[in-house]
């Protein structure tokens, strides 16, 4: 913990006109910078001889579109139920910190880790690529721009990776339907592959009533009798 927290007063001063937070939670450390400051803070944290992060462990995208919001309401549930984070964005779309991009950096020679954090801010979400840098960052932000939409500048060959090139939207974005759009199938009678309209019918995957169950209640007060 000393050495994670000596970490993250050499970032505070090496990069003090650049970070917007430096947080330590659960013995990990977080760092937010804007995104015009990624490809500075990114060289930085690689090049600088006391940070050396030569390696880029993943790179994932984040939609805080309901970011601290419950999904179903209950007696009691409600103020300790899941998805229960903080500073909500209320489920505005046009917010400026919906779309985040997150790496996670590795120092073998310092044997340490580092979480840095950037929002989009912009509609489209856009974020300069870091290929240059770690060139494992290639695939992570194809995957980040297929499924959240996310656009890298600078990427190499930003395309689809895990969905199909025809496809229409962003699967994780939090306001594309858990169905989907379009449902693809192959045609005995065309002999190809062809797209519809899908017909999965609308289901609700949360619970909306929590029932008491009292089979054990009285089993309950004779042990604590006892």
């Amino acid at each position: 913990m000393d050495s994670l927290r000596q970490l993250s007063n050499q970032i505070e001063e090496k990069l003090s006109d650049k970070l917007q937070s430096c947080k330590i939670a659960f013995e990990e450390l977080t760092i937010e910078v804007l995104p015009e400051h990624i490809v500075d803070v990114c060289y930085l944290l690689r090049d600088d001889p006391i940070f050396h992060f030569e390696m880029l462990i993943d790179l994932c995208g984040v939609d805080y579109l309901h970011y601290g919001e419950s999904e179903w309401e209950t007696g009691g549930a409600t103020k300790k139920g899941f998805s229960r984070g903080v500073g909500s964005l209320n489920g505005n779309p046009e917010s400026p910190h919906r779309f985040a991009v997150v790496y996670h950096l590795l120092s073998i020679q310092n044997n340490q880790r580092i979480r840095l954090k950037t929002f989009a801010q912009n509609d489209p979400p856009v974020v300069s690529s870091v290929v240059p840098i770690w060139n494992s960052a290639n695939w992570y932000e194809r995957e980040a721009f297929d499924l959240f939409g996310i656009l890298f500048e600078g990427h190499p060959d930003l395309r689809r990776i895990l969905t199909d090139y025809g496809f229409i939207g962003h699967p994780f974005r939090k306001d594309f339907p858990l169905i989907g759009q379009v449902e693809m199938r192959y045609s005995a009678k065309e002999q190809r592959v062809i797209y519809e309209p899908v017909s999965i019918s609308p289901r609700t995957l949360v619970p909306k009533t929590i029932r008491n169950d009292n089979r054990y209640i009285e089993q309950q007060g004779s042990v604590i009798d006892e």
